[in-house]
């Protein structure tokens, strides 16, 4: 590669390192330049209306820039939400509150802002939970709704860039989960299991990424690792695409 091409990529590069931030959880900066397969043999929007009843006080935890849960359009007096990550609290505040929705500034791991035993049901896409927490807020019966990234989501496109490195959530499986909520006493209604496909079609999409996603590629900068964006930009160059997998899966646990 002569070196006028290597600085164009490199500067390309870092500039999509330093323009790397989202608002809510909107990856169109990347759109048509990467593809995430969501085919998976459940819909979990359709899983949530298949339980979610008019008169049910409904919790979404880890709820981004609250995007999802508007999809659900649920009665916004009936609906609670929280979001730890600051820079979508705001967002938050400002979407949800005036809408009624009882928004709470809170991380999903921690104890949650709300009374013993006062929703019938709570959703949770992508986000935190401590078992213990989930079954002191629902009340007898509710229901516990969850899809979870697993842990060898984007594994391929962690080793590329930054080697074999631990994985940061290495319980995250299905069976894992079911295990930890039937000890806590909770029956468990359904179950799926899912591995998908994630390509990106040039390497400064995959830079974006990677700093956008930075708890699956922990110290990732373009000035330490610019040898295995190289490597990836022959690839690239190679098949004409960089290919990963991802890692899913869902279940619904009912308090006995």
């Amino acid at each position: 590669m002569d070196e006028k091409k290597y600085m164009e990529l490199l500067n390309l590069w870092l500039n999509e390192e330093k323009v790397a931030y989202i608002k809510g959880w909107d990856f169109s900066h990347i759109r048509n330049r990467y593809k995430e397969e969501e085919d998976f043999p459940w819909d979990f929007f359709d899983v949530i209306k298949t339980y979610l009843r008019e008169s049910d006080y409904l919790l979404d935890m880890e709820t981004g820039g609250g995007e999802f849960l508007l999809s659900i359009d649920h009665d916004p007096k009936l609906t609670a939400a929280i979001e730890g990550y600051e820079p979508n609290i705001k967002i938050c505040e400002e979407r949800l509150l005036p809408l009624g929705i009882n928004f709470k500034a809170c991380d999903g791991g921690d104890r949650l802002p709300f009374e013993n035993e006062c929703f019938d049901i709570i959703t949770n896409r992508h986000g935190d939970y401590d078992v213990n927490e989930i079954k002191r807020v629902l009340k007898k019966g509710g229901l516990f709704l969850t899809q979870q990234i697993g842990a060898r989501n984007d594994r391929e496109l962690v080793e590329l860039l930054l080697g074999d490195i631990e994985v940061p959530f290495k319980e995250a499986y299905l069976e894992i989960a079911l295990k930890e909520f039937e000890n806590k006493g909770f029956e468990i209604l359904e179950k799926s299991e899912s591995y998908g496909s994630i390509e990106f079609y040039d390497v400064g999409a995959l830079v974006w990424f990677a700093r956008i996603i930075e708890w699956e590629f922990p110290g990732f900068c373009v000035e330490k690792y610019q040898e295995e964006l190289f490597k990836a930009q022959e690839i690239l160059e190679k098949n004409g695409v960089i290919r990963g997998r991802t890692h899913r899966y869902y279940f619904v646990a009912r308090k006995i």
